[in-house]
């Protein structure tokens, strides 16, 4: 493998050897910058830097030395200009700290603050249409950025905050919940059933698997089940699906759904929302506007959760259930975090699940991909109860009569203080500021596209 050139003089003979040097490349080399703890001009000399560097980019074939060169530069640069201003950059966005700016919003409004920090909205239009293989990798400046947002004390915590508020769209059918017991999303449902608001997660053509078509319906419908006035436990649990081989079977989660992933349909920060929102809300409540989400405020609305999983939980499943009180599993289910196979990084299961099963079943599960039947030794620390697959609707409502019994007070108090032993939410925040990072250069590595070739034969899936 070729090195990666390291300094300017590599830089300008791959420029040279693409007859870039005299058409702007020497002038892009010369507008290099340094921070000087000057916002407004750094900010200025490095949008520079960045647009002579796309300049040369649009001159460039996309996997040439020069164009990896460049783009390597860039993203250095970066680097520099957020450990420097990052906090500038975030109170900008947010009006200094006095709003709550949603992540996948975050990174638009960062386009705006500073251009060429992270992609702008025509490029990502551009890069959205293109098949996973074939895109450029932009958003990888979104994890930079994150990166740096989410390791920063201040922004970071904001940024946690606003993904733990309630969505909008929750607070507007809350009341409809409270009148009529129900509501049904395009992919998800909420059901009121004596104390408990249960949840149902549905993409029965895919086996119930998470994509951007049901992101923001199962955190609406989390929402809702957090809300309701009316009950004292939540329960999330799986549909219907539709696939001959289970049909009218339910199934708890199948993970990301592959599919949209191998064909470009699942942008880097879907991740990010899932972990900064819909999963941490399982964990730790929704937050209050006027009161910080840590655990010292107590100042979070929660329940305790049951999940209930039939079949199986992969990947993205599984990491749902190691946010989750109580696990009931039917007996021929299993769980699995094939991260080896995907190439990718399974959410907060690298912090969360060595917690669960210890450090060495952890890494097996996730660098070599053991399956855990839930059944057996390894998989009962994780399910609290195995029940018989025809038995699972008799041990759910068990288990809301259990956690319901000593009323929401005492549930919630427990679960605080049972996390600000486990996983505070500073300790989160800096999980997550390595996994934005990591996850966006991994996500964009050839060897995802290699991996879901080699085990899963995307290639010939149907959309």
């Amino acid at each position: 493998m070729t090195p990666s050139p390291t300094t300017d003089t590599d830089i300008a003979a791959l420029l040279r050897q693409a007859g870039l040097l005299e058409r702007g490349g020497a002038e892009w080399l010369d507008a290099t910058p340094q921070p000087i703890d000057a916002y407004e001009r750094d900010s200025a000399a490095f949008a520079r830097f960045w647009q002579l560097g796309d300049a040369l980019l649009d001159k460039l074939p996309a996997k040439e030395a020069a164009a990896s060169a460049v783009i390597a530069a860039c993203r250095s640069a970066r680097d520099r200009f957020l450990a420097a201003h990052v906090e500038r950059v975030y109170r900008a966005i947010t009006n200094d700290l006095k709003a709550f700016i949603r992540v996948e919003h975050l990174v638009r409004e960062a386009a705006r603050a500073v251009p060429g920090l992270v992609p702008a909205p025509e490029l990502l239009a551009a890069e959205n249409v293109r098949a996973h293989k074939d895109k450029h990798g932009i958003e990888i400046d979104h994890g930079i950025f994150l990166n740096h947002a989410l390791a920063h004390p201040i922004a970071g915590a904001h940024l946690c905050h606003a993904m733990l508020l309630p969505r909008p769209e929750a607070l507007d059918r809350l009341d409809e919940l409270r009148s009529r017991g129900a509501i049904e999303l395009a992919t998800a449902t909420v059901e009121r059933s004596g104390r408990a608001a249960i949840v149902t997660l549905r993409n029965p053509r895919f086996l119930n698997a998470e994509d951007e078509t049901t992101l923001e319906d199962s955190e609406i419908a989390i929402d809702l089940a957090t809300l309701d006035p009316l009950s004292e436990v939540a329960v999330l649990r799986g549909g219907v699906v539709e696939h001959p081989k289970y049909a009218g079977r339910r199934l708890f989660s199948a993970g990301i759904n592959l599919t949209h992933l191998y064909r470009g349909q699942i942008p880097f920060v879907w991740y990010l929302q899932r972990d900064l929102g819909l999963v941490n809300k399982i964990f730790r409540g929704l937050a209050r506007a006027d009161e910080s989400p840590d655990e010292l405020s107590g100042g979070t609305i929660e329940k305790p959760w049951i999940a209930a999983v039939d079949g199986f939980a992969i990947g993205g499943g599984c990491q749902i259930l190691l946010a989750i009180d109580y696990v009931i599993a039917a007996s021929d289910a299993y769980l699995t975090l094939p991260a080896r196979k995907e190439g990718i990084i399974p959410g907060a299961a690298n912090l969360r699940l060595p917690r669960f099963v210890g450090d060495r079943i952890a890494r097996q599960a996730i660098l070599y991909g053991r399956r855990l039947d839930c059944a057996s030794a390894e998989g009962r620390l994780i399910c609290d109860e195995v029940a018989a697959p025809d038995a699972m609707d008799t041990a759910v409502e068990q288990a809301i009569a259990g956690l319901s019994d000593s009323g929401v007070v005492s549930a919630a108090g427990n679960r605080r203080a049972l996390r600000v032993g486990q996983e505070p939410l500073d300790l989160f925040r800096r999980y997550m500021a390595v996994y934005a990072r990591e996850q966006a250069y991994c996500h964009f590595s050839p060897a995802l596209i290699a991996n879901l070739e080699r085990y899963w034969n995307a290639a010939q899936r149907r959309v």
